[in-house]
């Protein structure tokens, strides 16, 4: 099967992920309400800082496709309603371009469509620090994505099997780009063991990338003759427990995987993230909609995060980690094995006291 075929049946059998309700680990998270604590709606800034980077909003559309015709199509249609709505977007892996130049095409349409935008390059951990830089340049990128995605690889029929090298590759490829460096997983999270070691590298951010959305080991298996790999589904951590267990030594957090809503990004902007990634959820409105719906979708998140940072009382997104937090089923479970405190998320407004008089005050 030739690279181009496979990247058609990445984002059909991605698509077949993604009806838009599915329960997920963002569930486990319940923002406490209070009452008197919203502002006035115009004192919402949405604009925030991430990987060294000033981001238009705090959300994007993370790494999905190119490299065949179609998914040339798809990117254009991503790059111009990521253009149209002021909204950052990334690349999907590029590897194929820079193995044949027939592809690229396919990638540099991100930036033809969005000349102004904030843009990703994006390619695998494996690949040289040249091909760091020409990927970069391909797109004229502000940043690069490196993925990570041994799990994929090792389900993926003609995948790769040797990861040993992988940390050293990494540093080189960092040392070797004058743009911030961002790694993310493919949707089996980062552990805290992980994000240590990133920020020994010196990343500009990781993308945690958790399981619930688009699990490329059923993606993989799919495409397997014996599709014996399905034991595997559902591998890895989900980004909400991602961040609940990032180290205080972790570079910068983005988050990702199985976003559905803005409440979803809401719910990961409180738990540390700089900003919020969205795939499949997007994947779905551009197939069935083209540009143009997603332009207005991207439109109408960001006036439901500024609705939902208003009630909440967040003037920024980095106010949002402030906000008391109760976390609950599987989540739960997970932080008290990984011995973290999640009674103190649940009072983090506390300290910032109740607006308006005290009783002490009549």
């Amino acid at each position: 099967m030739s690279a181009a075929d496979r990247k058609d049946d990445h984002v059909r059998l991605a698509a077949a992920q993604h009806p838009l309700v599915a329960g997920n680990a963002f569930d486990d998270v319940r923002l406490l309400h209070h009452a008197l604590s919203g502002i006035d709606a115009g004192d919402v800034t949405l604009a925030t800082e991430a990987a060294g980077l000033h981001w238009p909003a705090p959300f994007y559309i993370n790494a999905m496709t190119g490299g065949s015709n179609r998914t040339g199509e798809i990117n254009r249609a991503l790059a111009a309603a990521a253009a149209a709505a002021g909204v950052p977007i990334a690349s999907g892996s590029m590897s194929v371009a820079l193995d044949d130049p027939d592809a690229a095409p396919t990638f540099r349409v991100l930036r033809e469509q969005n000349p102004d935008g904030l843009l990703f390059a994006n390619i695998g951990i494996e690949r040289s620090a040249d091909d760091a830089r020409r990927a970069v340049a391909l797109i004229d990128a502000d940043a690069l994505q490196i993925h990570v995605n041994a799990v994929q690889e090792i389900v993926m029929p003609e995948g790769g099997r040797s990861f040993g090298h992988w940390v050293a590759s990494l540093e080189r490829i960092v040392a070797a780009v004058d743009v911030p460096v961002i790694v993310k997983e493919v949707g089996f999270g980062l552990s805290r063991r992980t994000l240590s070691v990133l920020g020994e590298i010196g990343v500009a951010a990781a993308d945690v990338a958790g399981r619930g959305g688009t699990d490329f080991v059923q993606i993989e298996n799919a495409r397997r003759t014996d599709a014996d790999f399905g034991y595997l589904a559902g591998w890895g951590q989900s980004a909400v427990e991602s961040l609940l267990d990032a180290p205080t030594d972790a570079p910068p957090l983005l988050a990702s995987g199985g976003v559905r809503t803005p409440l979803d990004v809401i719910r990961g902007l409180a738990l540390g993230a700089g900003a919020v990634g969205v795939s499949g959820t997007f994947l779905r409105m551009v197939l069935d909609g083209g540009a143009d719906a997603l332009s207005t979708a991207l439109d109408a998140w960001k006036t439901q995060l500024r609705s939902v940072m208003t009630v909440l009382g967040a003037r920024t997104s980095t106010d949002l980690i402030r906000t008391d937090l109760i976390i609950g089923g599987a989540t739960a479970e997970f932080a008290r094995a990984r011995a973290i405190d999640i009674t103190s998320l649940a009072h983090r407004s506390d300290a910032l006291g109740a607006p308006g008089r005290s009783r002490n005050d009549r």
